[in-house]
């Protein structure tokens, strides 16, 4: 089925984006727009949720970062490796804080030579090629494939011509919700939606099975 969801489709859809229908970004504070700071606050939240640490723990240490005035790629790039490294802690990222910190700091001034602190810079190289963005962002230290996956999942909302996003978890959690394992089928799902907020959810759904549980079931009861 092409161009269409399912009526079954539809009720999960809706059901999941009622019980759990928020980006990662709007969870860490972030009011994700086209300009130089909030896009930067997005690659580092990236860095962060592509460890394997849990997501609430995550997002706590990206809110600590940039409560501590780190929310740019100066800011973070001055800002000594002990004091990122107390703000991951006060987020509860100890497993990898020094690590981080260091690929923090690293990354903050690769963003600053290479695109002048505005990954507006990145998007222009990329020129609606996804594959180049995903590319681009791999050159920063911490950011692999499941970063960049973060990074272009949430980032669709305002760079639309990276198309529909789901990456690779979020394909995990429509298998899970018995939705359509196809990036294809599920933007027929999501029509008329929020977008980065659906596949944002998929996520949700990949990493808690009770959540999986709860939405299928209140799909259920829409018939």
């Amino acid at each position: 089925m092409t161009g269409t969801a399912s009526a079954s489709a539809r009720r999960i859809t809706d059901a999941l984006l009622e019980e759990c229908g928020r980006t990662y970004a709007a969870e860490a504070g972030i009011r994700l727009r086209d300009t130089p700071q909030p896009l930067y606050q997005l690659l580092v939240l990236s860095h962060l949720l592509s460890a394997r640490i849990r997501a609430p723990v995550a997002v706590a240490a990206a809110r600590a970062l940039f409560a501590h005035g780190m929310r740019t790629p100066r800011r973070m790039a001055d800002a000594t490796w002990q004091q990122r490294v107390d703000a991951l802690g006060e987020g509860g990222y100890r497993r990898y804080d020094e690590r981080t910190s260091t690929q923090l700091g690293e990354g903050a001034r690769l963003v600053l030579d290479v695109w002048q602190g505005d990954l507006r810079r990145l998007r222009a190289e990329a020129d609606g090629d996804t594959q180049v963005l995903r590319a681009g962002l791999r050159r920063v230290p911490g950011i692999g494939p499941a970063g960049a996956d973060i990074f272009v999942r949430e980032v669709q909302a305002v760079w639309p011509e990276t198309g529909f996003w789901v990456g690779a978890k979020g394909l995990q959690g429509a298998e899970r919700l018995g939705l359509p394992a196809s990036p294809g089928r599920l933007s027929d799902a999501a029509r008329g939606r929020d977008r980065a907020a659906f596949a944002a959810a998929l996520v949700r759904a990949a990493l808690d099975r009770e959540t999986a549980e709860t939405v299928r079931e209140s799909a259920l009861a829409r018939k």
